[in-house]
């Protein structure tokens, strides 16, 4: 006997269902995922982001860090105070 919403519906049990679920949930995951390969965040390009990575990547010590750092903080508030760098 068929119900309104067709032969294919009564069928499926919950096992079934949570199937489903999963298996949707791991396409749109490997969907989302691989766009993100495609299309990578552009690295940054502000001083004090490439200054953070190369002391992250060991290419500068922490005292060169600080020194840059000072240097950026002081040429920033000259530059909003009105003052020439």
């Amino acid at each position: 006997m068929e119900t309104a919403m067709g032969p294919w519906c009564g069928q499926m049990g919950a096992g079934g269902w949570l199937s489903m679920i999963a298996f949707w949930v791991v396409v749109v995951v490997a969907v989302v995922w691989g766009v993100s390969r495609l299309f990578p965040a552009p690295p940054a390009t502000d001083a004090r982001s490439i200054l953070d990575a190369r002391l992250a990547a060991g290419e500068i010590d922490p005292a060169t860090y600080r020194a840059v750092r000072e240097e950026l903080a002081a040429q920033a508030a000259a530059t909003t105070s009105g003052g020439r760098p």
